[in-house]
């Protein structure tokens, strides 16, 4: 049996009274893309930073290639590629000599250096560009080659944290080609991303919230939480009235805004024609009532609602 590229088990991070990370436990296999999915403050960014042996953990095990970077972080840092979420180039730096720093940080000279540089200037699609000041690059051509410098020692593995958080949406598509192309060849991918359209991309995700695990799996395991059930999306003229009165419907397991729509969880699609008349009845007729397939976002807000039911039921 092949072992975990990277292994989790109980990690826990506190600072001060303050848990950033509880009890995270989860495995990725050897040239899988896997997702760690969450809002802003969830602790996604903490947790790939113990990952990488540049915080010590309060509590749990990790191990990253069989390494323990608590305990060999500079065995670890040599071995993996690390993105961060800020672009952590630097802008003063032409391109090429962006490269050749980094090349000399990971230990590379001579023929492998010019090698590697060569393949990263294609790979961030830079030909004709590396004179150019990083400053005047734009955003995706800056991150593609944050990308390509933290892979120029062909690390097996590599975490990227929030790695399209300020880039288009065309950048974020191409740089996720490139994202695919290093799985293919077998590097194991760690992201962690809030945009739940990306996530999709990913072999295997963990959804976190308040620093720990809700829920893990594949993207067609996680929809399963809606098996037997059905997601009707309702726009009304007065949103939050409807929310009340579809709430109150009977047959309806949760319902969330989303926007400028209501996205209702139900236990038969015949709920639909119950919450119309209900909508019509209090003057707020909806303008669309349909099932719809369930995305992500309605899965990832099923568990957070889910966590907080659980919490409460236990304060």
């Amino acid at each position: 049996m092949t072992s975990p590229a990277i292994e989790v088990r109980e990690l826990g991070k506190r600072f001060g009274a303050f848990t950033a990370v509880d009890a995270l436990s989860f495995t990725v296999a050897p040239g899988e893309i896997f997702g760690l999915l969450g809002s802003n403050g969830a602790g996604k960014s903490t947790a790939i930073r113990m990952m990488c042996g540049l915080l010590t953990p309060t509590s749990g095990s990790i191990r990253i290639l069989g390494i323990d970077p608590a305990t060999d972080p500079e065995g670890v840092k040599c071995r993996i590629g690390y993105m961060t979420q800020r672009f952590s180039l630097y802008e003063d730096l032409t391109v090429s000599q962006n490269l050749r720093f980094f090349g000399g940080v990971y230990g590379l000279h001579g023929r492998s250096l010019a090698d590697r540089r060569a393949w990263a200037i294609a790979t961030a699609e830079l030909a004709d560009r590396e004179d150019t000041l990083t400053a005047e690059l734009p955003a995706g051509s800056k991150q593609r080659l944050a990308l390509a410098c933290a892979l120029l020692h062909e690390p097996r593995v590599v975490f990227l944290d929030e790695p399209t958080g300020s880039v288009d949406p065309v950048s974020r598509r191409r740089f996720w080609a490139l994202i695919d192309e290093l799985a293919r060849d077998g590097v194991t991918v760690l992201v962690t991303t809030h945009y739940l359209d990306e996530a999709e991309h990913c072999d295997r995700i963990a959804m976190m919230h308040a620093g720990r695990l809700v829920a893990a799996g594949s993207v067609s395991e996680l929809k399963e939480v809606f098996a037997g059930r059905a997601v009707l999306e309702i726009a009304c003229p007065r949103l939050l009235d409807a929310l009340a009165v579809i709430e109150r419907a009977a047959g309806v397991l949760e319902a969330t805004v989303f926007g400028s729509r209501v996205h209702a969880v139900v236990d038969d699609p015949e709920v639909a024609s119950r919450i119309a008349q209900a909508l019509t009845a209090d003057d707020n007729a909806p303008t669309r009532l349909e099932r719809i397939v369930p995305s992500l976002e309605d899965v990832f807000i099923h568990y957070i609602a889910a966590g907080y039911a659980e919490g409460e039921r236990g304060s």
